[in-house]
């Protein structure tokens, strides 16, 4: 494999030769069908923000929930727009919560944009280290033109967000919050917006957040993706997993080097929805993938799952369902055709805390509330 240096920042891995795809499920049974899904025992379901643009002066899209602890209180943002999605009203906005999830702070918003020069500012990433809180954004001009990634770091004095730059240019809008990898970069996983929408990650220069390179995920030329994608780190291996958009299946490509070059995007062993994915490692080792993951639920955005494997693994032997588009007694939506969908996680004293867009049902282009499922990690146990 050989690396190829567009402008400075970017950079497309090139691959040399066809490398073997990693299978993902690792078990010995194939996948199950969503009704034949294990429930998580002690899992709870909050309400981040509602969708209610009657009472909060005419937001109707909500998407691309991102989640923080930070000094206790856990942070929630999201891209909220009064017109349609992907337009240059879109915002980045969120709420703190000082119990767990369970109530919600009022809303703030990080950045509003600029819509007299068609500059939007829409959902991302959080990043918490050496007690700061940083928003990494997926943001744009028009209608999804020129995207880039815009960095924030919180004053927690006036609570406000200061703007710090353009930290990642090339179409790469950002999916996963920073990982940190053995070589001393953090990676963040995401997908670049242009006539191909391929996979793509960005490396830090160091621990410095304000400088990054793009490097850019290969495919084969007659795939066609939509590559929103999440990572899995393990010393220098990187697993790659995508969204595919014209199948319900995984993506799947690795790096050996820290994220700089890839094996191509290819068809993985899985199956999961044409959604945003979001994986991670749990403080158990073992490794985990929200999305949508069963044999026959297509591109149906629900019920919501989580796959996990043992610990160590590289790939996934059971999958649990987090919550079904129908919940008795909900706090929030509940709805037959409710879509589940773009989730986020992160751990926290025992628990995984999972944001996640749900429509309720509702037509149009993700009018959605934003909701959170607490999940004890001990309920996630592969034997």
């Amino acid at each position: 494999m050989k690396i190829l240096t567009l402008c400075a920042g970017v950079i497309a891995a090139v691959a040399s030769a066809p490398a073997a795809v990693p299978a993902l499920w690792l078990a010995e049974e194939p996948v199950p069908a969503a009704a034949a899904l294990s429930p998580i025992e002690g899992v709870e379901i909050h309400v981040i923000k509602r969708h209610e643009p009657a009472l909060d002066g005419g937001y109707g899209f909500l998407h691309g929930v991102a989640l923080a602890w930070h000094k206790g209180q856990l942070y929630a943002s999201f891209g909220h727009n009064k017109g349609k999605e992907n337009t240059s009203t879109e915002e980045a906005r969120g709420r703190v919560s000082q119990d767990g999830g369970r109530t919600w702070g009022e809303v703030f918003t990080i950045d509003a944009g600029d819509p007299a020069n068609e500059l939007a500012v829409s959902h991302g990433v959080f990043h918490s280290q050496g007690g700061e809180l940083w928003a990494f954004t997926g943001s744009f001009h028009g209608n999804r033109k020129n995207v880039h990634t815009r960095a924030y770091l919180l004053d927690e004095r006036t609570k406000q967000w200061t703007f710090r730059g353009v930290v990642v240019e090339g179409g790469f809008w950002p999916m996963q919050q920073p990982l940190k990898l053995a070589n001393g970069n953090w990676i963040m996983a995401g997908f670049q917006v242009d006539e191909n929408n391929r996979a793509a990650v960005a490396l830090s220069r160091g621990g410095d957040l304000l400088h990054w390179d793009l490097v850019v995920i290969p495919k084969p030329p007659a795939l066609k993706m939509w590559g929103e994608s999440t990572v899995i780190a393990d010393a220098k291996r990187v697993l790659n997993i995508a969204r595919f958009g014209a199948e319900a299946q995984a993506l799947v490509a690795v790096s050996e080097d820290s994220g700089r070059t890839w094996t191509e995007s290819q068809p993985g062993n899985l199956p999961m929805v044409t959604s945003k994915p979001y994986a991670g490692t749990l403080s158990t080792g073992q490794g985990y993938l929200v999305c949508t993951t069963t044999a026959d639920t297509g591109k149906r955005r629900a019920p919501l799952t989580i796959a996990v494997g043992r610990p160590g693994e590289a790939g996934f032997r059971r999958v649990f369902r987090i919550r079904d588009a129908e919940l008795a007694n909900a706090p929030g939506d509940s709805h037959p055709r409710a879509s589940l969908s773009y989730p986020y996680a992160i751990e926290h004293n025992g628990r995984l805390y999972v944001g996640y867009s749900n429509n309720g049902g509702r037509t149009g282009m993700n009018i959605n509330s934003a909701e959170l499922a607490v999940i004890p990690i001990a309920a996630l146990h592969v034997p």
